[in-house]
């Protein structure tokens, strides 16, 4: 009995420690955010629902991909703003009401005007709400806890994707208008939940802090080495879209069946699930540098050996579990780092230039890999990719070194680069403070 009591105690041990100490607000959006990925269907079937389900091409289908992302980008600069001037809770509600009200149209709409016009409407709803869900964590978290809220809310995102992809495809035998609507439904719970239970949390105003300098989004553009981390994420992003759109691809080239790419990409999911958290405890008090050279390596030529897989359904399995372990050790990483380099006035601007990186990575991925694999065939692809992982490396590890940069922004920069990762993947005192205003 002792060992298992034992086991029990050192279970009971690893819960409190990961999820331990956050606010009650941070909760409730956690459960938000799982609620809302447990109903995400319409993103994950769109392309098949255009091409199966309505008889387009599948041309028309990257299209309104494409728009879908183009949508995104747009809003991550846009709802940024928004979500400093007007409040992180409005932004956050008005972006789900919309996405709930724009899926529910999307599974009536017909033409493909229109259904390209209301895709792109989607995109640009469901991505408006990231700058918001990101500066409510870093308001609300203290700096020593913030990587593991947004470790514990990456974790979520993937639980839920992973579960509404298991059961997608069961629900589209009844039609898939039950997945836009379902997805519209959760949606609006998940405002719900925000609106009721999540009070705004923006700071005040600097016109009303005279000790905090006003920052508009000039300033963000201005922020060299923050938009030199946004620049090499949007490397990262780029290789990370390759999943979805040239990775099926290739591999119906080399022979592999549909059923069997859902099983390797399933492993992507698994293994988040499994390993996010105990790899986020092992993490603490390493190098953040070191975590984002190694995760961006990790991400890039897991993609690179792809090319070596030929016709072995195993091998793109372990590529995807390279890989995976990367983004694990990256995006919660990164984002603790975000949130550092953002003056509290100024997070949700930060975090939609931040969020812009994805969402270009979302707009342009698709074209890109796609002229590449058709142009230069797939080595040239898989190659690319563990070439822009190595180049992302590289500018984490040059980052990194700069952390004796003159005060003012760039100093914070390289001192949270370069900062150990902890619980909250937390920079020293003095970049938690340092002014960021320019």
């Amino acid at each position: 009995m002792l060992v298992p009591q034992a086991a029990d105690a050192r279970f009971r041990r690893m819960v409190r420690e990961t999820a331990g100490g956050l606010p009650r607000e941070f909760w409730w959006l956690w459960v938000s955010t799982l609620v809302n990925r447990l109903g995400a269907f319409v993103v994950t079937f769109l392309s098949l629902y255009l091409t199966g389900d309505r008889g387009y091409s599948a041309s028309y289908a990257g299209l309104v991909a494409s728009l879908f992302g183009l949508g995104a980008a747009v809003s991550s600069i846009v709802a940024g703003i928004l979500t400093d001037r007007i409040g992180r809770r409005p932004t956050l509600v008005a972006a789900q009401v919309g996405t709930a009200l724009f899926t529910a149209v999307l599974g009536f709409t017909d033409g493909q005007v229109a259904i390209a016009v209301v895709a792109f409407l989607v995109g640009f709803c469901n991505n408006a709400t990231r700058p918001a869900i990101s500066a409510i964590i870093a308001d609300i978290v203290p700096a020593a806890d913030r990587g593991r809220a947004y470790s514990l809310n990456f974790w979520a995102i993937n639980l839920g994707f992973g579960l509404s992809a298991a059961v997608a495809g069961l629900i589209a035998t009844y039609g898939y208008l039950t997945l836009f609507l379902l997805d519209a439904l959760s949606t609006l719970l998940c405002a719900v939940v925000i609106f009721v239970r999540i009070p705004e949390t923006r700071p005040d105003a600097p016109a009303e802090r005279a000790d905090e300098p006003a920052v508009g989004l000039g300033t963000v553009v201005r922020d060299s080495r923050f938009m030199a981390v946004v620049g090499l994420t949007l490397l990262i992003a780029l290789v990370m879209q390759q999943s979805s759109t040239t990775l099926p691809v290739d591999m119906g080239e080399q022979g592999i069946t549909s059923s069997q790419y859902g099983l390797v990409i399933s492993l992507n999911g698994l293994l988040i699930v499994l390993l996010q958290i105990p790899l986020t405890r092992w993490v603490e008090g390493r190098s953040r540098t070191a975590m984002l050279v190694a995760a961006a390596l990790l991400i890039g030529w897991g993609f690179g050996m792809t090319a070596l897989a030929g016709a072995s359904a195993w091998w793109y399995a372990v590529t995807v579990a390279v890989w995976t372990i990367g983004e694990i050790g990256y995006t919660p990483t990164l984002m603790g780092l975000v949130a550092e380099l953002s003056p509290p006035q100024a997070r949700g601007r930060y975090q939609g230039v931040y969020s812009l990186s994805w969402s270009l990575a979302l707009f342009l991925g698709p074209a890109v890999g796609g002229v590449v694999l058709d142009h230069a065939g797939g080595g040239v692809l898989w190659g690319t990719c563990g070439v822009c992982g190595t180049v992302a490396a590289l500018g984490y590890a040059l980052l990194g070194r700069r952390s004796g940069a003159p005060a003012g922004t760039g100093a914070v920069a390289a001192v949270a680069v370069a900062a150990p990762v902890t619980a909250a993947g937390k920079a020293p005192a003095e970049a938690e403070q340092a002014p960021t205003g320019v």
